[in-house]
């Protein structure tokens, strides 16, 4: 089966691996899947990616009653940036987890520019 990507997405160090792994299958696959979908289509519904501020996306998985999310960002116009996830329990995205999302951002553009 053949796959039109309309970008790519990878992981910056660990923080989404390690979030992944600690998931049940079934989490699991809906990532997967959802990740599937971002990567191939143009025009991603609001219900699995959304903007939340500052150039700072979450993508949204629903599994039963369970509600995660991974926050992520745009390098380069189509490369998404995976970064630290978290189960949401509130109706609002945690403070804490937007701090912690920008503070990794800003630590992947620094490692960036003192490469070039």
């Amino acid at each position: 089966m053949a796959h039109n990507f309309k970008r790519n997405i990878v992981y910056y160090k660990r923080y989404y691996l390690d979030f992944f792994i600690a998931l049940t299958a079934p989490v699991q696959l809906k990532f997967n899947y959802t990740l599937g979908i971002i990567a191939t289509m143009e025009r991603v519904p609001a219900k699995f990616f959304k903007h939340i501020a500052e150039g700072l996306y979450e993508i949204r998985v629903e599994v039963g009653s369970n509600i995660f999310r991974v926050f992520c960002f745009f390098d380069d116009g189509q490369l998404v940036v995976l970064m630290n996830g978290f189960q949401k329990k509130t109706q609002k995205t945690p403070q804490n987890e937007i701090v912690a999302a920008k503070k990794i951002k800003k630590e992947y553009f620094d490692e960036k520019s003192n490469k070039q």
